[in-house]
């Protein structure tokens, strides 16, 4: 089995949380191939540009309008390493959390439309207030994994993890404080990505409370994703295959006593006729001939 084929087998037996880190590693990894070689080529400024063009989700909505893909691609790209890490160790450690109380497609649907929802309120954020400057683009898993991380603190709010050099604190509390955080670094220098980060918690949130109640709110989204899933599902290859015993004495043997079998149903057909015939000797003897009547 060849390295591709490792990768391949190894992300299809893991969990949707695995999963969802292996995707962001992997674009990361490429995107920085790329630009690595871009700057090789003397070209890592313009090559760079043109893939947070297309990948990071844009706040001008006429662009938005001619890359809608980017709603999407935007919560897997990631630019520098640190960025990742933190991202990935965030999404980890509360995802781990997530999957001990729900389930893996609820995980991915949170991920999912809580990402949607971070690109929403910092589109909306960047067209209504005027201090900000149309044409920013965002990216980052940020705003997804903060849904998952809204989401678990409020359904279990008392869940404790141990952190270092702070001992062993309640998520509620690191929920909070990120939140807090995030709310007052707007005016900083990435006021899209923090505006983006609420959109990501408002939704968890609010999708969290919903369940709560017994109420999913992502269930149409949740049979889209099944129906991509199906599709792009690949089919199962048939085989046909024809059993006979493991050795030529077994074959051997089942054919004698088969035949034994036939003649037995030919003799009580001769003494008392075809209808005397039960429906299971019926059966056996249009085989036998065949399938013709």
């Amino acid at each position: 089995m060849g390295f591709l084929d490792q990768l391949r087998d190894r992300y299809q037996k893991s969990n949707m949380l695995l999963r969802l880190i292996y995707i962001n590693v992997a674009v990361f990894l490429v995107v920085n191939i790329i630009w690595v070689f871009g700057f090789l080529l003397g070209a890592d400024k313009s090559l760079l540009q043109v893939m947070i063009e297309w990948l990071a989700v844009p706040s001008d909505l006429t662009k938005l309008l001619t890359r809608p893909w980017t709603v999407v691609t935007h919560m897997f790209f990631h630019k520098g390493i640190w960025h990742i890490l933190m991202n990935l160790l965030w999404l980890y450690i509360f995802g781990r959390i997530f999957l001990q109380y729900l389930n893996e497609k609820r995980l991915l649907s949170l991920y999912l439309v809580g990402g949607f929802s971070g690109a929403a309120l910092f589109i909306l954020a960047f067209n209504v207030f005027p201090v900000f400057e149309p044409g920013v683009p965002a990216l980052g898993a940020s705003a997804a994994i903060m849904a998952v991380v809204v989401a678990i603190a409020y359904y279990r709010p008392n869940y404790t993890i141990h952190l270092l050099f702070l001992g062993p604190v309640k998520i509620k509390y690191i929920a909070i404080f990120a939140l807090v955080i995030d709310f007052f670094s707007i005016p900083g220098q990435n006021a899209g990505g923090h505006i983006a980060h609420l959109g990501g918690a408002i939704f968890g949130f609010f999708y969290i409370y919903q369940l709560m109640q017994g109420v999913n709110i992502t269930r149409g989204f949740d049979r889209v994703m099944d129906n991509l899933f199906a599709l792009l599902k690949p089919r199962p290859r048939f085989r046909v295959t024809h059993k006979r015993p493991r050795s030529d004495i077994e074959y051997n043997k089942q054919k004698v006593e088969h035949q034994k079998r036939i003649d037995k149903i030919l003799e009580k057909i001769s003494k008392n006729g075809y209808e005397s015939l039960t429906q299971e000797e019926k059966e056996i003897l249009f085989k036998q001939g065949g399938g013709q009547s």
